[in-house]
């Protein structure tokens, strides 16, 4: 079938594709509409940014929701992913793959993780959570701890350790046995672990969902610690923040000395790729679950095992660890100097290259509409946040003129938001 006879008529924008009018009326007519109408086709990414139908040019500030951790069409990517697909793409996981083996083993060193831990690989993150949340059933033991405005994943078990009630309310009922904690109360904490039958507590070192909001060093030290003593697992869902996001490997590593009994990962590990993993510490964690008790059809393919060792190199060999965190700081400054200047911005949270700007009106999604049109793609994690997880290749240069454009783009949300405010009153 030819492109113009797609779906009856088309027609073509630039560059013989499609224009952004049409493609987004065939979207509306062949997806689920979960998530809603799309703010631009897009149809091409170089470096740290992309293009949409009608050929506008976008400084990505999202990579992906930190999953683009080296920006669009990185040749190691392309070169791996190339390489692999001419020889192996996927066999079943009842055979083993070199690169499976390799990135296995290259993740075990990365966390530091002792004799007798393992991986388990998965496709996305919400799948490591449920692995995760598996993992903490076999232990017998009837109660699993999370926190408030948590965010773990959309599938059943993820789902349960998520917080928010809107998230929830239409799949109820979920898998029992979930509580939610305040985050940091550490004496909320010691109480629901000490009758001694939690199985787990799981906790984001950062929630990004909720809006950036970091877990404090003295809270996390004491999960550690409380859990410990109460024989209860530490999880950490470190989806959004692990693979150099943070400016560490892990976020949790910026605490010395500080190890969970799992970890789960994705996003940022595949660079693009969908690919997650289940990181248990310890012959006990990693134990728990036997032979034919978990599986998945797709997870540790030798394609995205490959292309995951790519993005794992690239990052050390370029220093971009280093670089999240140089830039994390250099941009948290930034804002806090505008922010001197523009009462309209409170301030600026999280750790190197996810950061949270919060304002002082609950304006943020008009902010991010305001920012297509500049040119700029970010996304409003709460009412008053704007996320921010660009590629970690941007540069200082290209942050800087996000940070330069922010007060016109504050003016044009607050426009939006006075415009939409009329309507509601007339």
């Amino acid at each position: 079938m030819s492109e113009t006879q797609t779906q009856g008529t088309t027609t073509q924008g630039r560059a013989g594709t499609p224009d952004a009018q049409d493609l987004a009326g065939r979207y509306s007519h062949s997806m689920i509409g979960v998530f809603g109408t799309p703010q631009r086709v897009l149809v091409r990414g170089e470096g740290t940014h992309v293009w949409d139908a009608d050929g506008k040019e976008y400084l990505d500030l999202l990579g992906g929701i930190a999953v683009n951790a080296l920006g669009h069409a990185h040749p190691d990517v392309v070169a791996a992913m190339t390489k692999q697909a001419g020889t192996l793409v996927h066999v079943s996981n009842f055979f083993a793959t070199p690169t499976q083996i390799e990135l296995a083993e290259r993740l075990l060193e990365l966390a530091k993780a002792p004799e007798g831990s393992g991986v388990f690989f998965t496709n996305s993150g919400t799948e490591s959570n449920e692995a995760a949340f598996k993992i903490a059933r076999r232990t017998g033991r009837p109660r699993i701890l999370a926190l408030e405005k948590s965010f773990h994943g959309r599938t059943m078990g993820a789902l349960a350790l998520t917080h928010k009630e809107a998230y929830r309310a239409p799949f109820e009922p979920l898998p029992g046995g979930v509580e939610f904690l305040p985050a940091g109360d550490t004496a909320a904490l010691e109480a629901a672990l000490a009758p001694g039958d939690v199985a787990a507590l799981v906790l984001e070192p950062i929630q990004g969902e909720a809006g950036v909001l970091p877990l404090t060093e003295e809270y996390l030290r004491a999960a550690r610690e409380l859990t410990a003593r109460h024989g209860a697992l530490l999880i950490l869902d470190e989806v959004q923040t692990g693979v150099g996001r943070t400016g560490e490997w892990f976020a949790h590593q910026a605490i010395g000395g500080l190890q969970p009994d799992v970890m789960t990962l994705a996003k940022g590990l595949g660079g693009g790729f969908p690919i997650g993993a289940v990181l248990t510490f310890g012959e006990h964690a990693t134990g728990l679950l036997s032979p034919g008790q978990h599986g998945t059809t797709f997870g540790g393919n030798p394609l995205g095992a490959a292309v995951s060792l790519a993005v794992l190199g690239t990052l050390a060999e370029d220093g971009l660890l280093e670089k999240a965190r140089t830039l994390g700081t250099q941009l948290q400054a930034r804002i806090l100097e505008l922010a001197g200047r523009d009462p309209r911005i409170t301030g600026v949270r999280g750790a190197g290259l996810l950061q949270g700007i919060t304002l002082a009106a609950p304006i943020a999604p008009q902010v991010v509409v305001a920012a297509l049109e500049h040119g700029f793609i970010l996304n409003a994690a709460n009412p008053s946040t704007l996320r921010l997880a660009p590629p970690l290749i941007i540069t200082d240069e290209e942050l800087g003129s996000f940070v330069e454009a922010l007060p016109a783009l504050l003016d044009a949300a607050e426009r939006a938001a006075a415009s939409t405010t009329d309507e509601k009153r007339s």
